[in-house]
């Protein structure tokens, strides 16, 4: 528990830091370019992978619960995408970006730190903690929710692949069930996920990354931590957000 509370000490500390940039806005404006190529271009082919086979597994699974001839088929799509809006898309996307993005950020960091790098920008008089994590905030903030978007849109394109290779639902009975039920704050509620998990995933990433001491072998603990906590704060932060807004 105290190990918990100092490091919670030592994370509110280094986020204070890390929002007082102290250099030009133009060198963040090209970090953070620099940022969201790297977390959306990068993280593009295995969140489309995912999506399209949860969307696909989704639909197969709610046909098979959907034994009753009294409920119509389009109400597999209206489940699926439902699903896809509230829990799928922010939540599986941010638990894979979370391995990905995370460890990523981490492990570049504590490798900075441990090399001596973040110290040598110290001493120039560099504010090293907004220079090298609030780029990654930033980036992370418009690249993930883009991410979620995507996924929610392949979900759907997996759902309907589905459908129309199984016989259990039609692409205009998916549709139909989708128009019918579809509730603008499904998509209001992604994006406040989404733009949640962002944060979460960034900011912890960066702090383990960071904070690290020794040398190589704590580089890869701290990517590791990084990794599980992230993990952790993300469900925590999905039930919290669904039990507050729902």
């Amino acid at each position: 528990m105290l190990r918990f509370i100092k490091d919670l000490g030592h994370y509110c500390i280094l986020m204070a830091q890390v929002f007082k940039p102290s250099e030009r806005f133009s060198i963040y404006y090209h970090l953070t370019i620099h940022e969201i190529v790297t977390i959306g271009i990068g993280s593009l082919v295995i969140v489309l992978t995912t999506s399209v086979f949860v969307g696909a597994v989704t639909t197969v699974q709610t046909a098979y619960q959907l034994v009753s001839s009294l409920i119509p088929r389009s109400t597999i799509g209206a489940v699926v995408s439902a699903s896809a809006l509230l829990e799928l898309a922010p939540t599986i996307t941010a638990l894979v970006l979370a391995g990905k993005v995370g460890s990523n950020i981490a492990s570049q960091l504590g490798t900075m730190r441990v090399t001596e790098q973040i110290d040598a920008l110290e001493v120039m008089g560099v504010n090293s903690a907004s220079y090298l994590i609030l780029p990654k905030i930033l980036g992370g903030l418009v690249a993930i929710p883009a991410l979620v978007i995507i996924s929610a849109f392949l979900i759907h394109v997996g759902g309907i692949i589905a459908g129309d290779l199984t016989g259990e639902v039609t692409h205009t009975e998916f549709a139909i069930g989708v128009r019918e039920y579809f509730e603008s704050f499904q998509v209001t509620f992604m994006m406040i996920k989404a733009i949640t998990f962002s944060l979460v995933i960034t900011t912890i990433s960066s702090f383990y990354g960071y904070t690290v001491v020794g040398g190589a072998f704590e580089v890869g603990k701290a990517s590791t931590k990084a990794v599980v906590t992230s993990c952790i704060v993300v469900l925590l932060m999905d039930y919290v957000l669904a039990q507050f807004l729902l």
